[in-house]
């Protein structure tokens, strides 16, 4: 080499790949960082942990509901770049929600008519509270209003007309409490 600094890349062996796979395959069922934080916020949260005995009910589904979205999400491998946006993504499917503006399409509508009482209605297949008729087309939760306690309720006057392309929004109406 006459003093030349050679430069080379090294090359996994065979043996440390086997030993890698391994390893990955022999901690395939330990808790992942990820889970064991969601299950230390489940204790903060006052939970049985699922390994203790409790009753069964709404506290042990949610939690062991939410334990295995976790760490299927964990072992998708999501960096910090691609775990956002999974995870915006999901919500939005998961609430039924749209994952991109409703364009007014015909292949957007079903027709509901036999639920309006003889008026020709049409119900939005990608976001279920969207309707056409007559009048034209509208949310129905476009309008949330809201009671002193927090309490959140639609009525009749939830309804917003919307042009396409529309993203759904909500918009939260503070109603204050009556004097009696």
């Amino acid at each position: 080499m006459n003093g030349d600094t050679a430069c080379y890349a090294r090359t996994t062996t065979f043996m440390e790949t086997l030993r890698d796979r391994f390893n990955r395959w022999r901690h395939r069922n330990d808790p992942s960082n990820m889970e064991l934080h969601a299950l230390r916020e489940f204790k903060a949260l006052s939970y049985i942990p699922l390994d203790q005995p409790q009753e069964d009910g709404p506290n042990t589904w949610m939690q062991d509901n939410v334990i295995e979205l976790i760490r299927v999400f964990s072992k998708q491998g999501h960096s910090g770049f691609s775990a956002p946006y999974a995870i915006e993504l999901f919500a939005k499917l998961a609430k039924f929600e749209p994952a991109c503006p409703l364009t007014g399409d015909e292949s957007e509508w079903t027709n509901v008519s036999e639920w309006s009482d003889g008026i020709v209605m049409w119900q939005n297949k990608r976001c279920s509270h969207v309707f056409r008729d007559e009048t034209g087309c509208y949310d129905i939760d476009g309008r949330i209003f809201r009671d002193p306690d927090g309490g959140c309720y639609t009525n009749r006057d939830s309804r917003v007309y919307i042009t396409f392309p529309y993203s759904p929004k909500r918009e939260y109406i503070d109603v204050q409490k009556d004097a009696a």
